[in-house]
């Protein structure tokens, strides 16, 4: 299996999702190919979200990581489907279909992963089923992304909107000095539930202005003094286990405008003055690409990709992932606000 980036994803079990009306009436969630249009879900009542851990493997799949709350570790996980659910007021909500196989390709589990908030006792009329476009919608959530307006520290050390940047852009960068813009996308996404951005208020990091990121953007913070007991100074640390309802806060609500910037290498930038890492490119990512470019990818068989991007495979910096109890507390941010100054 590929010791690649880990990612968490908020997972209903099939078991937590009954068609309450329809041809297949009682049923559970399934894949595509057993589902009809028409058909109206329920979440259960006392339904909650499991974290479900996966990770890049073999041949472009993804794998049940270890430290998973839910699955069977190295097993693989396919996306199956996106799906598209209407509730009776005309509101819509998308959901991925993730199968796991075992290894004699056997189905072990399905698990629904809204990108919205839904509720129990609530109808949700199934109307698209959709197996193409599931890679996309997925990587649209794994890639990090900073939220328009974000200021970006270029090589000369002036700070440039986001969205006025543009391929060839020289930007400045922590552990290679300037360094040339390869791509620039953007999607726009609801933000809702797991998937609101992040907006760490200026000060809170030492930012000198908001930031805001996608949940599982990774922040880089240098530790004057290992604060956190890490053993190293280096930390990098995702969005989402910042959140304290205070100096750091998960948006939830409207729309958001994602812009992902892309490298040669998997870079560390300055993003509101605050070292935060630009988008990295595996299995899990490499669909919201343009052709040009996701077709030049080659693929291992670990699952890692070599040229045109060989500086997407490995860096030192993804190994200083601080784990999420260490800094799943209210004061976290205090602390390394503090210890990355003193």
């Amino acid at each position: 299996m590929s010791t690649g980036f880990v990612q968490t994803l908020p997972v209903f079990k099939a078991a937590d999702l009954t068609v309450v009306r329809g041809a297949n009436l009682g049923d559970l969630i399934s894949f595509a190919d057993e589902l009809d249009l028409d058909d109206v879900y329920e979440l259960g009542a006392r339904s909650t979200t499991a974290r479900l851990a996966v990770q890049p493997c073999r041949a472009g799949l993804l794998a049940v990581a270890p430290g998973s709350t839910i699955g069977t570790v190295g097993n693989a996980v396919h996306l199956d489907a996106a799906l598209t659910l209407m509730t009776a007021n005309g509101a819509t909500t998308e959901m991925l279909v993730l199968v796991e196989v075992d290894s004699s390709g056997d189905i072990d589990a399905i698990y629904a992963m809204p990108l919205a908030r839904m509720l129990p006792r609530t109808d949700y009329t199934l109307v698209g089923i959709d197996r193409a476009s599931a890679r996309d919608r997925f990587a649209e959530v794994a890639c990090v992304s900073f939220s328009r307006g974000t200021l970006v520290t270029l090589a000369s050390g002036v700070q440039t909107p986001i969205q006025d940047l543009v391929p060839g852009d020289m930007i400045l960068t922590r552990d290679d000095g300037s360094r040339p813009l390869r791509w620039i996308g953007s999607s726009t996404a609801r933000a809702v539930g797991e998937f609101a951005p992040v907006r760490i208020r200026a000060g809170a990091l030492n930012n000198s202005g908001d930031l805001v990121v996608s949940p599982e953007s990774r922040l880089f913070i240098y530790q004057r003094s290992d604060a956190l007991g890490v053993g190293r100074h280096e930390v990098m640390v995702r969005a989402r286990h910042l959140v304290n309802g205070d100096s750091i806060v998960q948006q939830d609500g409207g729309f958001v405008d994602y812009f992902h910037l892309l490298f040669d290498e998997h870079q560390i930038i300055y993003a509101e003055g605050i070292a935060a890492e630009t988008m990295l490119v595996d299995p899990r990512t490499r669909s919201v690409l343009p052709e040009a470019l996701a077709d030049g990818l080659a693929e291992g068989p670990d699952g890692t990709l070599s040229q045109p991007l060989p500086g997407h495979a490995r860096r030192a910096h993804q190994d200083f992932e601080v784990k999420k109890h260490l800094v799943e507390r209210p004061d976290a941010a205090e602390i390394l606000r503090r210890a990355s100054t003193r």
